[in-house]
């Protein structure tokens, strides 16, 4: 029973992964090119949230129970659009550092080659 309790949750994770707009939106948003569009993407929060009340809305006038998880995947989604925006801008200030730091190390790299080049060497090995 575990096994395949374990095995159905690897396959719906993989489909969620690889078939969900938040997903793909997720995905995109955490390389170095989307990291600045993390905070814009919290607004796609809005309409997960906007569905959620109407399925609630229809839910309580007497509609299908199964709804319910509908309502219970929107607002998983919209607080993944909401969690994304700040998580971005760590990442992306991490990133920004260290970049920082990689330019410096090559400038300080470049200025000692430039300085050990311009050194006179005197003749015979003696310095």
């Amino acid at each position: 029973m575990f096994r395949l309790i374990w095995f159905a949750s690897i396959h719906i994770r993989y489909f969620m992964r690889r078939w969900m707009p938040t997903n793909i939106v997720l995905d995109k948003v955490r390389t170095r090119r989307g990291l600045k569009w993390g905070v814009p993407v919290m607004l796609l929060a809005i309409p997960y949230l906007y569905l959620a009340s109407l399925l609630i809305v229809i839910i309580r006038d007497g509609g299908p129970g199964w709804l319910n998880l509908v309502v219970l995947v929107a607002i998983w989604s919209a607080l993944k659009m909401l969690w994304i925006g700040p998580v971005s801008l760590i990442l992306l200030a991490r990133v920004r550092i260290r970049e920082h730091a990689e330019r410096r190390a090559q400038r300080r790299q470049a200025r000692q080659a430039q300085a050990s080049s311009s050194e006179p060497v005197m003749a015979g090995g003696a310095s």
